[in-house]
């Protein structure tokens, strides 16, 4: 039974680094690993929550958000669970490399997708993003009551639900989402309600400097600038 004085904070963690030399846009698909990298990244973050009342560690069912909650999870002697609401968004152009100053707008064959950037028409509605992960947090919140949970997820699930929570509207430019690799966003709620919205990135030495939050294209590198997630 909840009460207004509970104070439970629901963690949502970006998954690591992936190995990715292609630089496709993997989405969904299975078999994307963490790289060496993103290895480092997770041990990272599971020894800066080391010493939170974690009670919960849930993540998506891809890989790559596995990996990462792995090490957090055993830091605190919990079986990992799984969500899949957590998951990435669904996207038409899984399995391309489709990114920010690719030239991938410029393409005919791609126009038909990009007819309502507020939807979006190119993916998952942002609307039933929204929805899966609230879902996802508030069985969170449920089940560490008054202590912590942490979930692992993708960058534009959950740049979309904190979003939602900030009341801020749900189209934006992706170059400038607050959601680097293996960073936290915390929610912190009183009972059952939201009270505070936090964003922490615990491995930021470790994240290439064009991947971080806010940085510009960088013509060439791999993986830069994707703008449907990750």
């Amino acid at each position: 039974m909840s009460s207004e004085k509970d104070i439970t904070v629901v963690h949502v963690m970006r998954h690591g680094e992936v190995a990715n030399p292609e630089g496709v846009l993997y989405g969904r698909l299975p078999g994307y690993h963490l790289s060496d990298l993103g290895r480092r990244m997770a041990e990272r973050v599971a020894e800066h929550l080391a010493s939170r009342d974690v009670t919960r560690v849930v993540a998506s069912p891809l890989e790559r958000a596995q990996e990462t909650a792995t090490p957090i999870a055993k830091a605190h002697g919990l079986d990992l669970g799984t969500d899949a609401r957590l998951i990435e968004a669904e996207n038409v152009f899984q399995g391309k490399t489709f990114g920010v100053g690719d030239g991938a707008l410029r393409r005919p064959e791609n126009w038909k997708h990009l007819v309502n950037p507020f939807r979006p028409s190119w993916g998952e509605p942002y609307v039933d993003q929204v929805v899966r992960m609230t879902g996802a947090l508030e069985a969170a919140r449920d089940a560490a009551r008054g202590h912590e949970a942490v979930l692992v997820s993708h960058q534009l699930p959950i740049w979309i639900v904190r979003s939602y929570v900030e009341r801020r509207r749900l189209w934006h430019d992706p170059r400038k989402r607050q959601c680097t690799l293996a960073s936290l966003t915390t929610f912190t709620y009183e009972g059952d309600r939201i009270v505070s919205v936090g964003y922490s990135e615990p491995a930021r030495d470790l994240v290439p400097v064009h991947l971080l939050a806010g940085a510009k294209p960088v013509k060439g590198q791999p993986g830069q600038g994707k703008a449907f997630g990750a």
